[in-house]
């Protein structure tokens, strides 16, 4: 056994956790007042996903499948958000309205869900393996 780290799995994991933690900033506050959820989190979230996503790719066991659906959960759920945002700030007419805001972060919180299962295999993960 190495007690080398192996900079692949931090680099797989800060994006994970990162990943669920900007969501999570994002996701905080009054379901309804815009205010308290800066799009720029919300733009930082939907990157950060796309970044984890694309990490998963490589792995070829049946936990780095799932880690790569809860990652395509999220991103869509993400995307679908600042699309919500997008439509709300630019096209209609009524603006960032207190519904609008509560489906961007309604779908944000899917999303969040999405990270917290990713963190929690990443965590089960790391034990079986210090296991062997």
């Amino acid at each position: 056994m190495s007690d080398r780290v192996n900079l692949e799995k931090v680099v797989f994991g800060f994006f994970v956790l990162l990943a669920a933690t900007l969501n999570f900033g994002f996701f905080l506050g009054d379901l309804d007042r815009p205010e308290l959820h800066n799009v720029y989190e919300l733009f930082a979230a939907v990157v950060v996903n796309l970044i984890a996503t694309v990490l998963k790719f490589g792995d070829r066991t049946q936990i780095g499948a799932v880690h790569l659906a809860t990652s395509l959960v999220a991103d869509l759920q993400l995307i679908a958000a600042s699309l919500t945002w997008a439509y709300a700030a630019y096209i209609s007419s009524e603006g960032l309205t207190a519904g609008a805001t509560a489906s961007m972060v309604s779908l944000s919180g899917g999303a969040l869900l999405a990270n917290l299962v990713s963190v929690v295999l990443l965590v089960v993960e790391t034990v079986s393996f210090q296991r062997h």
